[in-house]
């Protein structure tokens, strides 16, 4: 049997960069934001909405 894993998953929604899942130990937000990308077009789609606005980054 063949198992497959998702190391990371990101998309990019409505002008957005959503992350979904992140198996490294890499802070890939924090990559971004040294690339570049603004906090508010970068959203941790891992966090339900309500816990999203405890963060700097965007809710959705």
């Amino acid at each position: 049997m063949i198992q497959y894993h998702c190391v990371m998953h990101m998309d990019i929604r409505n002008e957005k960069i959503w992350i979904f899942a992140n198996s490294t130990e890499h802070d890939m937000a924090a990559d971004l934001v040294n690339l570049g990308v603004p906090k508010q077009d970068i959203v941790f789609g891992f966090f339900p909405p309500i816990r999203r606005e405890m963060t700097d980054y965007a809710v959705g």
